[in-house]
């Protein structure tokens, strides 16, 4: 099958994935056989490429895949969460997200910047009919993930929400908050990105730097900038909680205590559990979400990773796969 391979990591610009072809897998009892239609890019893959995370190489990258049950047809989603051991203290306590010996899509096993890929039955999502492939690609990470970081800020109804960056994740947890009737402050520094919020229904737009008219009940950062920590917390009300949303960010500045005084609250987003999907598929479908997307062909990943580093897609990038 035709895939595109990482062997060793490469800034974007040097276009780090080789197109080539690999055996195709060979899914084991308990696996399922997917022909891939479409895969989300993320920043995950980005940090996976250019080595500011360590994955196990060669890999093929990509988590956010939809793809056909080559055996009954059914259209699946694969996200992150690959597999899990179910054994160690915290797949025992519902917390499977920081499994002791868990496997991810795209970084320990190969994922699906390829034609095939296979997924443990259990891990799979349903995805709503309502979604066509390339629209669905982004609910698979960024959409369950970005639900998992709204989720663990505390935001409660008709409060005030900020998100700091406004890439693939953002403008579905927009979605998400105005549904639940909050009034949401965006905080990113493109002028795409800032229209974009705008049409999606922000209170108010700015960078980083600025302070909202309001202040912040909670808030999520998504962009992968330590330095706009300090900036989300000097928003937040007392008792505020700020989740950090991504799987990588640079370093955090030193804090001046008054900044976490008053019981602010600082919390890392890890991964996502299966139970995050199911709860955050059924609520996209109802909404129903608006996914804003930027699709390339399958031999165009450098250029897709690329565009996503400079911050020039709109929503989110998909490379398409097949028919």
């Amino acid at each position: 099958m035709k895939v595109m391979l990482l062997r060793g990591p490469r800034p974007a610009e040097n276009s780090p994935l080789e197109l080539t072809e690999i055996a195709k897998p060979q899914p084991g009892a308990d696996d399922i056989l997917l022909r891939v239609r479409a895969c989300g890019i993320c920043h995950t893959d980005l940090h996976t490429v250019e080595g500011e995370i360590a994955a196990n190489l060669p890999v093929v990258p990509g988590h956010q895949i939809v793809g056909v049950d080559e055996h009954t047809g059914q259209r699946l989603g694969v996200p992150w969460l690959h597999h899990t051991c179910g054994e160690c203290e915290f797949c025992r306590s519902d917390r499977e997200n920081l499994c002791e010996r868990a496997e991810f899509t795209g970084f320990q096993v190969n994922g699906g910047y390829a034609e095939f890929v296979t997924v443990p039955a259990d891990f799979a999502v349903k995805i709503p009919d309502a979604f066509d492939d390339a629209h669905a690609a982004p609910l698979l990470c960024a959409g369950i993930v970005g639900f998992r970081a709204l989720r663990l800020s505390g935001v409660r109804q008709q409060q005030a929400l900020g998100l700091y960056g406004f890439g693939a994740s953002a403008h579905i947890a927009i979605q998400i908050a105005l549904r639940w009737g909050c009034e949401v402050f965006v905080a990113t520094r493109g002028a795409e990105h800032q229209k974009l919020a705008k049409e999606f229904g922000a209170t108010w737009v700015g960078r980083a730097e600025d302070m909202p008219d309001s202040k912040l009940d909670a808030a999520v950062m998504f962009a992968p900038a330590g330095q706009l920590v300090p900036e989300a917390l000097r928003a937040l009300r007392k008792g505020g909680t700020l989740a950090l949303g991504g799987i990588y960010m640079t370093p955090i500045p030193e804090l001046k205590y008054e900044l976490v005084y008053h019981e602010r609250v600082v919390r890392s987003v890890t991964n996502a559990t299966r139970d995050d999907a199911r709860q955050f598929m059924k609520l996209a479908d109802e909404i129903p979400i608006k996914t804003e997307v930027e699709t390339f062909p399958l031999a165009e990943a450098n250029r897709a990773l690329l565009a996503l580093k400079l911050g020039k897609i709109r929503g989110a990038g998909v490379l398409m796969v097949g028919g």
